[in-house]
């Protein structure tokens, strides 16, 4: 065996050119294999991260109907309404059996100013337990309190971005004024940085205030913008889904058949719209490697071919000296595995270097998944077999008195 395998990888060296040729298409399925694959597990990786910004088992009524982008998982309100009240989050948050804890919000974008500095900002009305909903910690300060909301203090606590463009940094925030038109509010706290979530919300540039002081003061408006609700687990969304539908549509007085004007929605729902992209992405990538691995088969089999034609003299030779059928066939399908597996090695490691810089600059987690690298050089191995298993069998019966006869 060993013996067979020295006389295979010197058959390779001489045919370099042809050898790397017949590499180049496994290497390149390799490489889109365990690239996309990668790629694939690292955006699911990440889009359970964003998840778990959104906060724990989160569930969320939202006045007005909101439509998300089938790529990227982005959200807007598609149709306002004015019709969700304080008394619906409280009848939510009462109401419905899982429910632990809530917080009603209204906001809308507008320009915050400190001095010569302005910027334009998310403005949040929320309740104090707002930071335990939605898992937000303050970097410095405090949040809102509770003497904050009953009162209508004119308060806030800011994003840690907001902090930085109006300020210079969080330390400098704290205890200044900032404006809200002709409205302002005094910086009690700053939360710590936690990016974007998934449906695109940047939480580090926004500005928190308590939702009386805000409704009141800030926008002169009854209506608020939904109630995000903290559930008991995640196996309670379809339960809560039904039971908030029902009670929304009885206290808005919808009639049977008449459309919604809120929308009912959980982190694990913005998260399937992502997962419905990565699978499509995914899916390709299955098909792309598929369709390199057919080529690299296929070249390894036109190469073998070849490679056959042209050393009939050596395989007469050697028939002649004493190597049995076996022992060509064991030759060949050996070449034929070593390039696929070779092939299939450089493809994995280049593979595996393009996800690195891609989870690097793209910020996701880097996944490494033993059994789809296995997987790959195994199946690299098993092509180069599959592909060298007809030129073995037209070497091993090669004529050796008619090749020696003629040439």
């Amino acid at each position: 065996m060993f013996l067979t395998l020295k006389i295979a990888l010197s058959s390779l060296r001489s045919h370099r050119l042809r050898t790397i040729l017949a590499m180049t298409g496994v290497l390149l399925g390799a490489l889109a294999l365990t690239a996309v694959q990668h790629v694939g597990q690292a955006m699911y990786a990440k889009a359970e991260v964003e998840t778990a910004k959104l906060g724990t088992n989160l569930f969320m009524a939202r006045s007005g109907q909101i439509r998300f982008s089938p790529v990227g998982g982005t959200s807007r309100v598609r149709r306002e309404a004015t019709t969700f009240t304080i008394a619906d989050a409280e009848a939510l948050m009462a109401q419905l059996p899982a429910a632990r804890r809530g917080s009603p919000f209204a906001g809308r974008s507008m320009p915050v100013r400190s001095g010569g500095s302005k910027v334009q900002s998310q403005v949040l009305g929320v309740w104090p337990s707002y930071a335990a909903v939605r898992n937000l910690e303050t970097e410095i300060g405090r949040f809102l309190l509770p003497a904050d909301e009953a009162e209508t203090e004119k308060v806030c606590v800011l994003g840690s971005k907001v902090a930085e463009r109006l300020f210079g940094s969080s330390e400098a925030a704290l205890g200044q004024q900032v404006f809200f038109f002709r409205a302002s509010a005094r910086v009690v706290g700053v939360l710590a940085p936690k990016g974007a979530d998934i449906v695109g919300s940047d939480q580090d540039d926004q500005v928190l205030v308590p939702l009386a002081t805000y409704l009141r003061r800030f926008a002169n408006q009854r209506w608020i913008g939904g109630v995000y609700i903290q559930l008991a687990s995640s196996g309670e969304e379809a339960a809560a889904k039904a039971a908030a539908s029902a009670i929304l549509r009885q206290r808005h007085h919808l009639d049977p058949g008449e459309k919604d004007d809120f929308s009912l929605m959980t982190a694990r729902d913005t998260m399937k719209m992502q997962e419905q992209a990565l699978e499509l992405v995914q899916t390709l990538g299955w098909i792309s490697s598929g369709v390199s691995f057919a080529v690299g088969g296929l070249g390894i089999l036109s190469i073998m071919v070849l490679l056959v034609r042209t050393r009939r003299l050596e395989i007469g030779i050697r028939r002649a000296v004493g190597a049995r059928r076996r022992d060509i066939i064991r030759q060949f399908m050996l070449e034929a595995g070593v390039m696929a597996g070779v092939g299939g090695f450089f493809g994995v490691i280049l593979g595996m270097g393009l996800v690195a810089l891609v989870t690097t600059f793209g910020k996701m987690p880097l996944v490494v998944d033993p059994l789809l690298l296995g997987g790959t050089l195994f199946g690299s191995l098993l092509l180069g077999l599959a592909a060298g298993a007809y030129p073995a069998w037209q070497a091993a019966h090669v004529e050796v008195l008619e090749v020696l006869r003629n040439e």
